[in-house]
């Protein structure tokens, strides 16, 4: 459960958040088949999965930590020099391909929907070429009406998922006129009610006691999503692509979200040069890999963030899910950390960049003493003290 609001003279802790609170979270790569999934996760993992030319080539879904990109940790490992760097990674799995009326079962879809659940975040790939070559399970090219599609099929799987909760909490009030049952009912009712509206759940006013309940559904369309647009290397490289403006007005009008376009065949063109020609290429033709980008969004998309560790021996990241506390993230790190947390020594990563080191940040009164009610912040660099008296560990 994310921590609840402090008592007292300090600020109310944030709403929580939908989806799980922990920190092991991972984003999914979702959409129709042949759009560019199975290239985009080759690209990001380095791995070599398969990427043909024919829907559903990809059955179970393929796993793949990435590392997250950041200046801060490379910063600091130049810093310190450490022994040892431990970046942050972002877990993606690999898709198959959804097809209209996958909640029906069409195309293995009961199947790839179970996958879906399963993460916590979407990549929703939408396919903005054109290729004789590259078959369209649909016959066209038309990533809006793909968008409709995908996400019509997670929201009618989330009303089957509904209906079949609610009767479920009529059949526990006819046992037991139980408060939890009741107000769990209600907040059924009010979901189904919403998606019946064409409406995804994750663009739902919920209140604090419905989100805690939603949580334990894990709603398809509950998910946060980021929309990566496929072009051709062409029209990546002009930022131009006739799809663009109407993929933005439909997102738009559902609800809002991240758009990012990439070029499926430039990164696959990059990863499969060396390291120096791939950079060569990019500054001759005015290019930018997208998969930086893809991979942080992703990462902050699912409610992720991290804090460091530093010293000579080791600069670690340490992830964990937005809003958590301070005893929490020790926990992160072990879970006596968490048990005998007794405070956080912190240091914003702003101010030992500005200032040169922990001795500086000490001398401006910037290195803070932090109790259990602090709420991490991303970046934070932390030194935790505690004391684990029956184990006899401090």
């Amino acid at each position: 459960m994310p921590p609840k609001a402090a008592k007292g003279k300090e600020a109310p802790a944030e709403r929580p958040i939908l989806g799980r609170f922990s920190s092991h979270l991972k984003i999914g790569i979702v959409g129709l088949p042949n759009v560019g999934k199975s290239t985009l996760f080759n690209t990001l993992t380095k791995l070599a999965i398969p990427a043909m030319n024919f829907p559903f080539c990809t059955i179970e879904p393929n796993e793949a930590r990435v590392y997250v990109p950041d200046e801060r940790f490379d910063w600091l490992c130049q810093l310190f020099k450490p022994k040892s760097e431990v970046a942050a990674f972002l877990e993606i799995n690999d898709i198959a391909g959804l097809v209209r009326g996958a909640n029906e079962g069409q195309g293995l879809g009961n199947a790839f929907l179970s996958h879906i659940r399963a993460v916590d975040g979407i990549f929703h790939v939408l396919r903005a070429f054109d290729d004789p070559e590259v078959t369209h399970v649909e016959d066209s090219v038309d990533p809006v009406r793909d968008l409709e599609i995908i996400s019509q099929e997670l929201r009618l799987k989330d009303i089957e998922f509904m209906e079949k909760k609610i009767d479920d909490c009529e059949k526990v009030l006819k046992r037991s006129n139980a408060k939890e049952a009741k107000m769990e009912l209600e907040c059924c009712q009010k979901v189904y009610d919403w998606l019946k509206q064409e409406k995804d759940v994750r663009l739902g006013d919920w209140k604090t006691a419905e989100i805690e309940i939603l949580n334990t559904f894990q709603l398809l369309s509950a998910k946060p999503v980021v929309y990566l647009i496929n072009m051709t290397e062409k029209d990546y490289q002009r930022k131009k692509n006739k799809w663009l403006a109407k993929i933005h007005a439909w997102v738009q009008e559902h609800g809002g979200g991240v758009l990012i376009p990439f070029s499926g065949v430039l990164e696959q063109k990059l990863a499969d040069m060396p390291a120096d020609e791939a950079a060569v290429y990019c500054k001759e033709n005015d290019l930018v890999s997208a998969l930086p980008k893809i991979i942080k969004t992703g990462f902050a998309a699912i409610n992720l963030i991290y804090f460091f560790t530093a010293g000579p021996d080791e600069v670690k990241c340490w992830q964990i899910r937005k809003q958590s506390k301070a005893p929490q993230a020790a926990g992160a790190i072990h879970t006596d950390f968490e048990r005998g947390f007794i405070c956080a020594e912190v240091m914003k990563f702003d101010d030992l960049k500005e200032l040169g080191s922990e001795s500086a940040v000490k001398a401006a009164g910037k290195y803070k003493q932090e109790g259990k009610n602090y709420v991490v912040q991303d970046g934070d660099i932390i030194f935790f003290k505690f004391n684990v008296t029956a184990s006899g560990k401090k």
